[in-house]
């Protein structure tokens, strides 16, 4: 079968891996960009990358969508709906990335489905959200709505710097997003899920507030994975709609664990650094296993 794989750098380490795991498991992958779709309505619509009619593949792995306008983030999203209505199987679905990319409708649906999440608030006035700072104690922490790699994310420690920096990205029209910061002592976990398996697990030790690897957290496999952090890294999967996902989580000293965060378009390159497999075949094996069924 033709596996595609979409993403917005064909040369990156994940694309890479995937390419070479299609390969040797006997498939054709098929790598191309977001910004190389066209899409026709009225032909009657079809939707092509460099002349292939993309309905033709057997599966899409959507890798980053990547920095883009509202407008680019929109139609790339309605190419992916077009694509599976076609028949083509996306994965991830187009609907689960809509609602993983964005932090607050995630945390709301894990929340509302009992998973333990942490106090977080969002607004666009100032002056409203900086009445909570009580109840989320100090320091908090200011993310933005859609983001990765830990990047824009900073911890706040005074009532009036916050006051300072939330007003500033009111002005801008940005959306407050202010989190409660969970004492983790220097580590987290990340668990990646295929299908209905937590495939493989990680802390994430870092010598600052930040456990990205992206920013210099160092690995460190967790193995055998508990069965609690197991059973909450799958639920949440089903809770967003995300078949392959990243979910970060937390432990608090006093609540337990806490989910922070489902990745729709999870890196593995540090996880894979620790894992005595390959996950990228461990991906494409899913996905053939998905078409057949």
């Amino acid at each position: 079968m033709i596996i595609g794989v979409v993403t917005r750098n064909p040369h990156g380490w994940a694309t890479k891996e995937l390419r070479k795991a299609i390969e040797k498991l006997g498939h054709v992958p098929f790598i191309f960009r977001f910004r190389d779709i066209i899409a026709e309505v009225g032909f009657p619509a079809r939707v092509f990358v460099k002349g292939c009619d993309v309905s033709s593949l057997s599966a899409i792995i959507v890798r980053p969508i990547g920095r883009c306008s509202l407008e680019q983030a929109i139609f790339r999203m309605d190419v992916l709906h077009w694509i599976e209505d076609r028949g083509v199987y996306v994965v991830n679905s187009p609907s689960a990335i809509e609602i993983a990319v964005d932090k607050y409708r995630t945390l709301y649906l894990l929340e509302r489905a009992g998973i333990p999440v942490p106090k977080t608030v969002v607004g666009e006035c100032c002056e409203e959200v900086l009445k909570y700072i009580n109840d989320l104690g100090k320091p908090i922490v200011v993310k933005p709505l859609f983001g990765s790699r830990g990047l824009g994310s900073f911890r706040v420690r005074s009532k009036d710097y916050a006051w300072r920096v939330l007003s500033d990205l009111a002005f801008l029209k940005h959306v407050l997003y202010v989190q409660e910061y969970i004492r983790h002592r220097g580590r987290d976990i990340r668990v990646f899920v295929i299908g209905d398996r937590a495939v493989a697990a990680m802390y994430r030790v870092a010598r600052s507030w930040k456990t990205n690897v992206y920013l210099g957290a160092k690995p460190i496999r967790l193995y055998p994975i508990p069965q609690e952090v197991e059973e909450l890294a799958i639920k949440s999967c089903r809770v967003v709609g995300c078949e392959i996902a990243g979910v970060d989580i937390v432990e608090d000293r006093e609540r337990g664990y806490l989910v922070l965060e489902v990745n729709s378009q999870p890196g593995w390159r540090g996880l894979q650094s620790v894992t005595p497999f390959s996950i990228a075949e461990e991906i494409v094996k899913y996905v053939v296993s998905r078409v057949r069924r």
